[in-house]
Protein backbone atom coordinates (compact mmCIF):
# COMPACT_ATOMS: atom_id res chain seq x y z
CA UNK A 1 0.00 0.00 0.00
CA UNK A 2 0.90 3.50 -0.49
CA UNK A 3 -0.12 6.16 1.48
CA UNK A 4 0.47 9.76 0.02
CA UNK A 5 1.40 12.64 3.11
CA UNK A 6 -0.52 15.88 2.44
CA UNK A 7 0.80 19.13 3.92
CA UNK A 8 -1.43 21.06 5.50
CA UNK A 9 -1.36 24.48 7.32
CA UNK A 10 -4.36 24.66 9.32
CA UNK A 11 -6.02 21.50 11.24
CA UNK A 12 -9.07 23.22 11.12
CA UNK A 13 -9.37 24.07 7.81
CA UNK A 14 -8.16 20.70 6.99
CA UNK A 15 -10.82 18.54 9.10
CA UNK A 16 -13.59 20.79 7.41
CA UNK A 17 -12.91 19.52 4.03
CA UNK A 18 -11.92 15.82 4.19
CA UNK A 19 -14.02 15.16 7.23
CA UNK A 20 -16.89 17.45 7.07
CA UNK A 21 -17.52 17.92 3.15
CA UNK A 22 -15.44 14.38 1.30
CA UNK A 23 -16.57 12.20 4.37
CA UNK A 24 -13.22 10.88 5.30
CA UNK A 25 -13.01 9.39 8.29
CA UNK A 26 -10.04 9.90 11.44
CA UNK A 27 -8.04 6.77 11.94
CA UNK A 28 -6.09 8.38 14.07
CA UNK A 29 -4.18 11.43 15.22
CA UNK A 30 -0.38 12.17 16.67
CA UNK A 31 -0.06 15.59 18.51
CA UNK A 32 3.81 15.26 19.23
CA UNK A 33 5.49 17.49 22.15
CA UNK A 34 6.49 19.67 19.70
CA UNK A 35 2.87 20.37 19.04
CA UNK A 36 2.90 18.98 15.49
CA UNK A 37 -0.42 17.32 13.94
CA UNK A 38 0.20 14.30 11.99
CA UNK A 39 -3.18 12.23 11.39
CA UNK A 40 -4.18 9.19 9.19
CA UNK A 41 -8.00 9.98 7.63
CA UNK A 42 -9.82 7.16 5.37
CA UNK A 43 -12.63 6.84 3.03
CA UNK A 44 -13.18 3.04 2.19
CA UNK A 45 -9.73 2.18 0.28
CA UNK A 46 -7.98 5.34 0.22
CA UNK A 47 -5.79 6.46 3.15
CA UNK A 48 -4.44 9.76 3.38
CA UNK A 49 -1.99 11.13 5.95
CA UNK A 50 -1.83 14.93 6.81
CA UNK A 51 0.58 16.88 8.34
CA UNK A 52 1.86 20.44 8.84
CA UNK A 53 5.43 19.88 9.14
CA UNK A 54 7.06 20.63 5.17
CA UNK A 55 9.67 18.29 6.08
CA UNK A 56 6.72 15.52 5.83
CA UNK A 57 5.57 17.27 2.20
CA UNK A 58 5.23 20.03 0.20
CA UNK A 59 2.10 21.52 -0.51
CA UNK A 60 0.50 21.33 -4.16
CA UNK A 61 1.13 17.39 -4.44
CA UNK A 62 -1.33 15.62 -6.25
CA UNK A 63 -2.90 12.31 -5.68
CA UNK A 64 -5.05 9.99 -7.96
CA UNK A 65 -7.26 7.68 -6.64
CA UNK A 66 -9.70 4.75 -8.14
CA UNK A 67 -12.93 4.77 -6.32
CA UNK A 68 -15.94 3.18 -7.21
CA UNK A 69 -19.34 4.83 -7.61
CA UNK A 70 -17.87 8.07 -8.67
CA UNK A 71 -21.01 9.71 -9.83
CA UNK A 72 -23.18 8.86 -6.88
CA UNK A 73 -20.30 10.42 -4.87
CA UNK A 74 -20.29 13.32 -6.64
CA UNK A 75 -24.10 13.77 -6.45
CA UNK A 76 -23.72 13.47 -2.77
CA UNK A 77 -20.86 15.96 -2.66
CA UNK A 78 -23.08 18.29 -4.96
CA UNK A 79 -26.08 17.75 -2.66
CA UNK A 80 -24.21 18.91 0.42
CA UNK A 81 -24.79 22.87 1.76
CA UNK A 82 -22.26 25.19 0.26
CA UNK A 83 -19.72 23.13 -1.43
CA UNK A 84 -16.67 24.74 -1.37
CA UNK A 85 -16.10 23.82 -4.80
CA UNK A 86 -18.18 22.83 -7.74
CA UNK A 87 -15.64 19.83 -9.15
CA UNK A 88 -16.94 18.43 -12.27
CA UNK A 89 -17.34 14.55 -13.85
CA UNK A 90 -15.46 14.29 -17.18
CA UNK A 91 -13.99 11.53 -18.99
CA UNK A 92 -9.69 11.56 -18.60
CA UNK A 93 -7.70 13.56 -21.12
CA UNK A 94 -5.66 10.18 -21.04
CA UNK A 95 -8.36 7.62 -21.80
CA UNK A 96 -11.94 8.42 -22.56
CA UNK A 97 -13.37 5.42 -20.83
CA UNK A 98 -12.09 6.66 -16.90
CA UNK A 99 -14.34 8.94 -15.21
CA UNK A 100 -12.63 11.40 -13.38
CA UNK A 101 -13.33 14.02 -10.43
CA UNK A 102 -10.42 16.77 -9.59
CA UNK A 103 -10.65 18.74 -6.12
CA UNK A 104 -8.29 21.03 -4.13
CA UNK A 105 -8.58 21.38 -0.63
CA UNK A 106 -7.93 24.59 1.16
CA UNK A 107 -3.83 24.09 0.41
CA UNK A 108 -3.42 23.89 -2.90
CA UNK A 109 -3.17 19.81 -2.82
CA UNK A 110 -5.19 17.86 -5.84
CA UNK A 111 -7.06 14.81 -5.45
CA UNK A 112 -8.45 13.79 -8.38
CA UNK A 113 -10.94 10.68 -8.54
CA UNK A 114 -11.46 8.46 -10.97
CA UNK A 115 -13.29 5.03 -11.69
CA UNK A 116 -12.14 2.98 -14.69
CA UNK A 117 -14.35 1.56 -16.72
CA UNK A 118 -17.69 3.64 -16.12
CA UNK A 119 -17.86 4.88 -19.02
CA UNK A 120 -17.55 1.69 -20.91
CA UNK A 121 -20.01 1.07 -23.88
CA UNK A 122 -21.32 4.91 -23.23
Amino acid sequence: MVTPVFLIADESAALAFYIGWLGFRIDWEEQPKRNRVYLQISRNDVVLHLSDSPADSAMGAAVRMEVRGLPAYHRRLMSKDQPPMQPTLAPAYWNERVLEMEVLDPFGNRLIFCEPGALEGG
